[in-house]
C-alpha cells in the first residue's frame, strides 16, 4: 500500500512539472542568432538545401565521426557478448522452427528490394530532403530483419558485411582528411564542386559522406541482428 501511495505521489509530481513546462511554452516566432547564422550562410558556403544535413555532416563533422565510432564499438561489443554467451549456453537439442506462411514469405521476398532502394534513396538525397545516412542505413537493416524473421535459416555473408563496413568507415575518414587538406577543415565538403543548388550531384562531398555513413550503419545494424538471431538459435 505504501509503495502504491509513493508511486502515485511521484507520478503526480512529474505530471505537475510537465504541466508547468507545457503551460509556459510559446512557439518561437523567429530564429535565434546562432540558428539564423547557420541558415543564412549555409546555402552559399556548403550548397545543401537541407541545413540540418550541412550542420551534422560538415559543421559538426567530428561529432558525427564520434557517433559512427560509438555505433561501431556497440556493434562489436554486442557481437562479442552474444558470441561468448552462445558458446556458454550451447546445447545439443535441436529446436524445431516454425515455417513462415506463404503470404509472409512472398511478401518478404517482394518487399526486400523496395526497402533497400528506399533506404538508399534516403541517404543519397539526405542533402536535399529530410533523411540521411543513419536513417537510410536503419531502413536497409530493417529489410534484412524482415528476411531473418521470415526465413530463420537465412544467413548473410559475414565476410561481405565486414568488408563493406570496413571500406565505408575507412573511406569516410579519408574523405574527412581530403576536406582537411584541400578545403577548410576535417570533413569540409568543399574539396568537391558544389554543383547546382538543389540537384542530386551538388553540395560537394556531402552525398558521398552520407552514402558512406548509410552503408556503415546498415552493415553494422545488420551484423547486430545476425548475431542476435544466431544467439537465439
Amino acid at each position: 500500500m505504501i509503495k502504491r501511495i509513493l508511486s502515485i505521489i511521484v507520478i503526480s509530481l512529474f505530471a505537475y512539472m510537465l504541466y508547468l513546462l507545457v503551460s509556459g511554452w510559446e512557439p518561437g516566432k523567429e530564429l535565434n542568432s546562432l540558428a539564423a547564422n547557420y541558415v543564412g550562410r549555409e546555402p552559399a558556403e556548403l550548397g545543401a538545401p537541407n541545413v540540418v544535413t550541412a550542420i551534422v555532416v560538415t559543421y559538426r563533422g567530428l561529432d558525427t565521426l564520434g557517433e559512427v565510432t560509438v555505433l561501431f564499438l556497440a556493434a562489436s561489443g554486442v557481437g562479442l557478448f552474444l558470441h561468448l554467451s552462445g558458446k556458454s549456453g550451447k546445447n545439443d537439442r535441436a529446436k524445431k522452427k516454425r515455417e513462415a506462411s506463404e503470404i509472409l514469405r512472398t511478401g518478404a521476398t517482394m518487399l526486400l528490394a523496395p526497402i533497400v532502394m528506399f533506404g538508399t534513396y534516403i541517404f543519397i538525397n539526405g542533402h536535399l530532403s529530410p533523411g540521411g545516412g543513419f536513417q537510410g542505413g536503419a531502413v536497409i537493416a530493417s529489410g534484412l530483419l524482415l528476411l531473418f524473421v521470415t526465413f530463420p535459416s537465412y544467413r548473410t555473408k559475414y565476410s561481405a558485411l565486414s568488408a563493406v563496413e570496413s571500406f565505408s568507415g575507412a573511406f569516410y575518414v579519408i574523405v574527412g582528411l581530403f576536406g582537411f587538406l584541400l578545403a577548410g577543415g576535417f570533413l569540409d565538403n568543399r574539396f568537391l564542386p558544389l554543383g547546382s543548388y538543389g540537384q542530386v550531384l551538388s553540395a560537394g562531398a556531402i552525398p558521398v559522406i552520407y552514402t558512406l555513413i548509410g552503408l556503415k550503419v546498415g552493415t553494422e545494424l545488420t551484423g547486430i541482428l545476425e548475431h542476435m538471431k544466431g544467439s537465439s538459435e
